[in-house]
């Protein structure tokens, strides 16, 4: 099937952000095959007004978190009072509800834009730890909710086989909602992910170790190779916590990045998540291994975890996620990445609209190299902001993507087509359009 898109305003990937105005696509069989100008639209072209972008990628996702949405913001505590809000909801969750709750999810990030997301996942196994028949059934609960959502999915099946690592370097079993994550060890946990066997057409495996405070350094190299061998993306938490890089030290005598380093981790194959608290060492470390690094603004400032130090962090490639999902917006991630390094360095322009764009579409940590860009040959994901609701109302057209990064919400978003197939048409999803009454109703069901 054959489509011709006109964008009245398009990003195709300028590095400093700057819009062309009349790019013609052609798309056929899910691909851009043809990228043109032209200064009106041709006849039988679809007229895109305002600024056109490629789709969106959600590097880090736990979908079963959006249920914690206005529920744990308020209350003070630490990042670890939060935590345990997080396993009563994980405690409550089987195939079937877990589905219900992920679709609403992802549904929400293709409202948002996005066409890729990376499911940071470690839900695995039943209530007490114990295995479904099928010892996949709850990432396939995601595979499903992400087909029906219209997105791809990479889930990064993760290795979680402790409890917690202490400041004087006590390492924890697993007990409580936490035995449903582990597998026992990091060989059975390898061999699970081998029996995923995902088609690759919307949906791939990817690997993921939970931290250095879930795994010895013996199974960081374990999971690392995994990931090397089999050709995974390789996901892992990094100094989220300044907590976490004392108890590594304490227990390791390194810091987490180093441990990582040692265990073989790093490399353009690896992401590393949130990457909050580094030393210098850390950070010449991250840039020499062609690493990528993936922040989450909203989650780091709703756990007060800390400001990272983004601009000392280049040329290391970055992603972004909406991790927690306390909010679902690409957008108010790509603009807080710079507004973070705002506040800690007192200077602006650290990273420019085009730098921000390229984290937000950042498709290659999820394995989805094709993706992320308006150009011949790739996925055809396209994602439609207007230009004329309130928000962005009397912004220059000519900087549509400087308005759109830094003035733009996630309810902008107008279409959104995935792999040459529209999911979002005129702000609705065109799959699940009585998605926000399926979300809070599951969602009421885990606290009923």
């Amino acid at each position: 099937m054959r489509t011709r898109l006109w964008a009245e305003w398009a990003w195709t990937g300028a590095d400093d952000g700057a819009v062309e105005h009349g790019v013609l696509l052609t798309v056929e069989d899910g691909r851009i095959t043809a990228l043109t100008r032209s200064p009106e639209p041709p006849v039988g072209a679809e007229a895109l007004q305002g600024l056109t972008l490629p789709g969106l990628a959600n590097a880090h996702s736990h979908a079963f978190h959006r249920a914690l949405r206005g529920r744990t913001h308020s209350d003070g505590g630490t990042f670890w009072t939060w935590r345990r809000a997080m396993y009563r909801v994980a405690d409550r969750l089987d195939p079937g509800t877990y589905l219900r709750l992920a679709r609403g999810a992802y549904a929400e990030m293709a409202l948002a834009g996005v066409t890729s997301v990376g499911e940071f996942h470690y839900l695995h196994h039943g209530p007490g730890g114990a295995p479904y028949t099928d010892p996949n059934a709850m990432g396939r609960a995601l595979v499903e909710a992400a087909r029906q959502a219209g997105i791809r999915l990479t889930l990064l099946d993760v290795c979680y086989l402790a409890g917690g690592l202490d400041t004087d370097g006590t390492r924890h079993p697993l007990s409580g909602p936490q035995l449903r994550f582990g597998d026992g060890d990091v060989h059975r946990w390898a061999d699970r992910v081998e029996l995923l066997d995902l088609d690759g057409e919307y949906a791939r495996a990817g690997a993921a170790a939970h931290s250095v405070r879930a795994l010895t350094p013996e199974d960081l190299s374990v999971v690392a190779a995994t990931a090397r061998e089999r050709g995974l993306p390789l996901h892992v938490h990094v100094s989220e916590q300044p907590e976490e890089n004392t108890a590594s030290l304490s227990a390791h005598g390194r810091t987490p990045v180093e441990v990582l380093d040692g265990a073989g981790a790093l490399g353009p194959g690896t992401t590393l998540v949130h990457a909050t608290h580094l030393t210098d060492a850390d950070i010449g470390l991250v840039r020499g291994s062609g690493s990528t690094v993936c922040l989450c603004p909203t989650t780091e400032r709703d756990l007060a975890d800390g400001l990272p130090r983004t601009g000392d962090l280049g040329p290391a490639p970055l992603s972004l996620g909406s991790d927690q999902h306390a909010r679902t917006d690409l957008f108010a991630e790509a603009r807080g990445v710079e507004l973070h390094e705002r506040l800690r360095t007192h200077r602006r322009g650290t990273l420019d609209t085009g730098a921000l764009l390229r984290a937000a579409t950042h498709h290659t940590s999820l394995g989805w190299d094709d993706a992320g860009a308006l150009q011949v040959g790739a996925r055809a994901d396209v994602v439609n902001v207007p230009l004329d609701g309130i928000g962005l109302a009397g912004s220059s057209p000519e900087r549509a993507a400087d308005a759109v990064v830094f003035a733009a919400t996630a309810a902008d978003v107008r279409h959104v087509m995935a792999d040459g197939r529209w999911v979002v048409r005129a702000g609705t999803h065109l799959h699940l359009p009585d998605a926000a009454e399926d979300l809070h109703t599951v969602i009421k069901e885990l606290y009923a």
